[in-house]
């Protein structure tokens, strides 16, 4: 078994309706579901969209220092993520593509080491 991450950008959902949102939570709460139930599941959901809530923690300069905000300006963020253990990078695509489905905008997946 390996460790899959499958993830979005914020900025890949696009603009929808607040019924389009509302019609995709059970098909994305049904693909979750399906994956406790398969036993692969470790972690899924999505983050805060507002940027001024994250949190830099920064040690490069030898000092730890806590800033409000993100560590850099950028076009693109996180929105969500679900690691799973999966018995194959197959069966991984398999539920990424599930989730890309579901949510209505693409998911990129990524192994761990």
């Amino acid at each position: 078994m390996a460790h899959y991450a499958i993830y979005f950008n914020q900025q890949w959902v696009g603009e929808h309706t607040a019924e389009w949102f509302a019609g995709r939570g059970p098909l994305a709460r049904a693909v979750v579901q399906e994956m406790k139930d398969a036993g692969v599941l470790l972690y899924a959901g999505g983050l805060v969209e507002e940027l001024e809530e994250a949190v830099t923690a920064d040690a490069t300069s030898g000092e730890l220092l806590f800033t409000d905000g993100p560590a850099t300006e950028r076009s693109e963020w996180l929105g969500g993520i679900t690691i799973l253990d999966a018995a194959s990078e197959d069966e991984a695509r398999m539920w990424a593509g599930k989730i890309a489905v579901a949510c209505g905008w693409p998911q990129e997946l990524r192994r761990f080491k």
